[in-house]
């Protein structure tokens, strides 16, 4: 398996373990994650072709879903995405 497979692998391990964390602890790490990913995409798309680019970057939007919906509706669209949701203490 090759070092980009292996960084996606992990990522996505780091992604599930942050899913699991609070909402409160999820931001920073989850920030992270979400800037690390177009890099990690495109290295995996370099080392093996595009069908496998088409794979990461569908998994990405899979797990990132509702944050990548907000900052569409609050920085593409100019809309009110509403209050982010938070767990109650």
């Amino acid at each position: 398996m090759s070092a980009a497979l292996i960084a996606g692998a992990l990522w996505v391990v780091a992604s599930a373990i942050v899913a699991m964390l609070p909402m409160r602890r999820q931001y920073v790490p989850g920030v992270a994650l979400l800037l690390l990913a177009p890099g990690l995409i495109v290295w995996i798309g370099a080392t093996h072709g595009w069908v496998w680019t088409g794979l990461a970057l569908a998994a990405f939007l899979s797990m990132f879903r509702n944050p990548l919906r907000y900052l569409w509706r609050k920085y593409i669209l100019r809309q009110d995405p509403g209050p982010i949701p938070r767990d109650e203490p």
